[in-house]
């Protein structure tokens, strides 16, 4: 289970700032290097049967709670995607990107292989019409005096 709450956050799109963490080894400006970091995103979704994710989405009447289950069958594409490195980057190591297209060359998401210090991977740009939509809560937003009460509506 992921949550994403960030104030930018985009209704038809998931993004996942922390997947995983890359750790140590080899990653240097080559895209070999992000192949083997890809592997170990392959073998780290085998030891999940599900992957979901909270979202917490507002507008100035409401809050809303999403519950989003992205296939890993989706993920798995990943696969066979093009790698690329940003040899141009000042980061170390630079980083790198995954981007999954459909048959029509539009973009299904992205891993971006993010080589700063956390050296982490992230899921930008996911489609979440390509995911399963499990639940929708929404919660009316009220002021009473100067603190926010919120009231379930559905």
């Amino acid at each position: 289970m992921k949550t994403q709450a960030n104030k930018t956050i985009q209704r038809d799109a998931i993004h996942i700032s922390k997947y995983m963490e890359l750790g140590k080894g080899t990653w240097t400006n080559q895209v070999a290097d992000l192949d083997g970091l890809r592997a170990r995103f392959l073998a780290h979704m085998t030891r999940y049967e599900r992957i979901f994710t909270l979202r917490r989405l507002r507008d100035p009447e409401n809050e809303f709670y999403e519950l989003v289950e992205i296939p890993k069958a989706l993920l798995q594409e990943a696969e066979t995607s093009l790698l690329t490195i940003q040899t141009t980057s000042t980061q170390t190591p630079p980083p790198g990107n995954c981007r999954v297209l459909d048959g029509a060359g539009t973009l299904k998401f992205e891993l971006y292989f993010d080589g700063g210090t956390e050296r982490k991977l992230q899921v930008k740009h996911l489609k979440k019409s390509l995911c399963i939509v499990h639940a929708t809560w929404r919660f009316a937003r009220q002021k009473a005096d100067a603190e926010e009460v919120f009231e379930e509506t559905s």
